[in-house]
């Protein structure tokens, strides 16, 4: 295993434009730096808030060591704890979701109330204070629909993403959806193959025949770089802009997360067969070729915000070539299943495509842990996406893996 200085030093000696070492994506320490520098220490998307529709819907989920639950409480308020008892340590919620009146050990039946509070604890004598054993809070907060969890002891500010990405958002009427469809799958690839191969379409031609009938893979549209580029990325976005729909590329200072509105490939206005909407319209939006609104988090979300659906993607590490996915299919609540849409025809595009990717990263994986690997360049037209994320994960690493200075002797 990689100590730190070990990993800071792969990563200072690291060639500009190229992957990453073989330890860097295989290496046990490195994961657990991973996670130590960023997972625990950074905003997390967790669940769509739609997945919590009403007062008790709770979600769990792990990340890392630490199994979280997220549930909405009777004050409508959205809240995440850490999963364990305050008694021996039970997980409270064994199940990855639910509805739930209170949450209650299914150890010994400590009973907490949906904001966290203690209120039932049995036979713990007369000295037993109650207010001393709630659950533990997690920091939380939702931008664009979305819940985000912080398990650092301090979070850092989430208010610049959540204003861009609530405002960017707010066409697609958020609060008005439902979730129609989740699908959850295991790729055996280190977290950030995921990501990278998130962050290109070089792969697409040859990989997703299905997306390809509407995904729009022109590299000035989805890489590193201003969709303006395009003049038909131009074209959409200025369309976009002039009916109410923030539409331009926008990316934090240290690039961490990103906004842009692209076109969908001709006439096509959702990701289907036939190119025509799946859905019916979500409430706010102003016509059906909107395309897709595309927003990135890292360490571990990208999503698609459409006329007629919001799709979102959480990524969370298992181990060092273990990636959860979880898609999330979301459509306005007032829509029928059978009647306004046909979750076939709804999700085949994307369930196709998360399939072909998982094969594609596994067989990454597999050739990054033979020892005959070496670091390979990107490609400057294709893959400016992927090398803006390791750049962001190198800086983030430098950055954090750094030792204190030494307190000067007085």
């Amino acid at each position: 295993m990689l100590s730190h200085s070990e990993i800071s030093a792969q990563i200072a000696h690291r060639r500009p434009w190229h992957s990453l070492t073989r330890d860097l994506y295989c290496d046990p320490g490195v994961f657990q730096a991973d996670l130590e520098a960023i997972w625990y220490r950074d905003w997390i998307f967790a669940v769509p808030a739609a997945e919590l529709p009403k007062t008790g819907a709770y979600a769990a989920l792990q990340l890392g060591a630490y199994p979280l639950v997220v549930v909405r409480g009777a004050d409508g308020a959205i809240r995440a704890f850490h999963n364990v008892c305050r008694h021996r340590g039970q997980r409270l919620c064994p199940k990855p979701s639910g509805t739930t009146a209170r949450l209650v050990c299914p150890y010994h039946q400590w009973t907490y109330d949906l904001d966290g509070r203690l209120v039932w604890a049995r036979e713990m004598g007369p000295e037993f204070r109650p207010a001393d054993h709630g659950l533990k809070p997690v920091h939380c907060a939702v931008a664009a629909g979305m819940v985000f969890v912080c398990v650092a002891e301090t979070a850092p500010d989430f208010s610049a993403v959540k204003a861009a990405a609530d405002r960017y958002a707010a066409p697609h009427s958020l609060t008005e959806l439902k979730v129609a469809h989740q699908s959850r799958i295991v790729e055996n690839g280190n977290w950030k193959l995921v990501m990278e191969n998130n962050r290109e379409c070089y792969h697409c031609a040859g990989t997703h025949p299905a997306l390809c009938r509407t995904f729009n893979d022109d590299p000035n549209l989805v890489g590193g770089d201003d969709s303006l580029s395009s003049p038909v990325g131009k074209a959409h976005v200025e369309r976009c802009e002039a009916a109410g729909l923030p539409s331009r590329y926008l990316i934090a200072p240290d690039e961490q997360w990103r906004l842009v509105r692209i076109p969908f490939v001709g006439d096509a206005v959702s990701y289907t067969m036939d190119g025509k909407a799946a859905a019916p319209r979500l409430p706010g939006m102003p016509f059906d070729n909107a395309g897709s609104l595309l927003f990135f988090h890292y360490p571990n979300t990208w999503n698609h915000f459409l006329s007629d659906t919001v799709l979102n993607f959480r990524m969370l590490p298992i181990s060092p070539t273990e990636t959860e996915v979880v898609t999330t299919w979301l459509v306005r609540k007032d829509a029928v299943e059978g009647r306004d849409y046909d979750l076939t025809r709804l999700t085949e595009v994307w369930i196709a495509t998360n399939d072909e990717d998982r094969r594609v990263v596994e067989e990454n994986q597999k050739g990054i842990l033979s020892p005959a690997y070496e670091p390979g360049p990107y490609s400057p037209a294709q893959e400016s996406g992927v090398a803006q994320f390791i750049d962001w994960y190198c800086a983030a690493m430098t950055r954090r893996l750094a030792p204190v200075p030494a307190m000067a002797a007085e």
